[in-house]
């Protein structure tokens, strides 16, 4: 995994490095699994338990959960991903979003990609992924648009081999990180539908067709990301300091743990990281273990 000399992505600081952390739910345990001065992003765990894939600069790579390598993805003639993908529940595929915009699956093992979104023209509509359906058929997405220079975002799913889009919330504050629960019946995401102050994002849940929206975290801490376990019973989530707007690089922030209706909230690990630590799920099969990179500055 060579690195850039001029790369037109994100990099780290000066002493600074990547660490892909391996966490043990149950006993609280940690451990690093990768280390890098080059900046990873986003690891997902694949269903078989076998590898962790990750994304550095557009591209991605898989990792065994025990070390060693990374292995560069063929992903055919888009290279410019970034920190959205998710693996289909049979392992055989993984769905990705380029800086195009848009949303294409390839092989688990490599290949030339295919697309799965729609053109909008005469928009600025762009793609961003994070969940798809325990039966495969469906992702989940945040549908991104520019409107007299202001973001406006909304929670979307999308057929898997492609189709219509379905808009499930009304565009009137930022959402983000959707992700469906193992049972199919919930969609998981961060919004600010009921924010204090700007930024001040909560974790959330809506039926699948978009009604009976339940909030399900009440700090003063912004609350992202929220991934469910492969059984259901966990969700880990990433919470940064009071005050955040977004989801940026280099804060103080906490990997937490919660059931899926918010209650018994535990707090795992602390470290500077934000922005590429946990985006995507990164549970393991099992259910105990998952995923996520710190950046510690030297």
């Amino acid at each position: 995994m060579a690195k850039s000399s001029q790369s037109a992505w994100r990099s780290l600081a000066e002493g600074q490095q990547s660490n892909l952390v391996v966490a043990d739910a149950t006993t609280g345990g940690t451990r690093i699994v990768h280390s890098t001065t080059n900046l990873i992003e986003a690891p997902n765990w694949t269903p078989d338990g076998n590898w962790l894939v990750f994304n550095f600069e557009g591209h991605l790579y898989r990792l065994s959960p025990d070390g060693g390598t990374p292995e560069m993805i063929d992903t055919g003639n888009i290279d410019r991903l970034n920190n959205d993908h998710v693996i289909s529940p049979d392992g055989e595929t993984i769905f990705v979003s380029n800086n195009d915009g848009h949303l294409y699956h390839l092989p688990i093992s490599g290949g030339e990609p295919t697309r799965v979104s729609n053109d909008h023209p005469g928009r600025t509509y762009r793609y961003y992924l994070h969940g798809i359906s325990p039966d495969g058929a469906e992702l989940s997405y945040v549908g991104l648009e520019m409107i007299e220079g202001k973001a406006k975002t909304w929670i979307c799913t999308i057929p898997a081999s492609g189709g219509p889009d379905t808009i499930l919330t009304d565009g009137a504050c930022p959402v983000d990180g959707p992700e469906y629960s193992p049972d199919g019946q919930w969609i998981y995401f961060n919004s600010e539908a009921t924010t204090r102050e700007p930024g001040h994002a909560q974790i959330f849940r809506m039926a699948r067709d978009g009604s009976s929206m339940e909030q399900l975290t009440f700090d003063e801490r912004v609350n992202w990301f929220p991934h469910l376990s492969p059984d259901g019973q966990r969700i880990a989530y990433v919470s940064f300091p009071p005050g955040t707007l977004g989801h940026p690089a280099d804060k103080d922030v906490i990997i937490r743990t919660m059931n899926p209706d918010g209650s018994d909230q535990h707090d795992l690990d602390r470290f500077n990281g934000g922005q590429g630590t946990i985006n995507v799920n990164s549970w393991a099969p099992d259910s105990r273990h998952f995923a996520y990179v710190t950046y510690p500055l030297g």
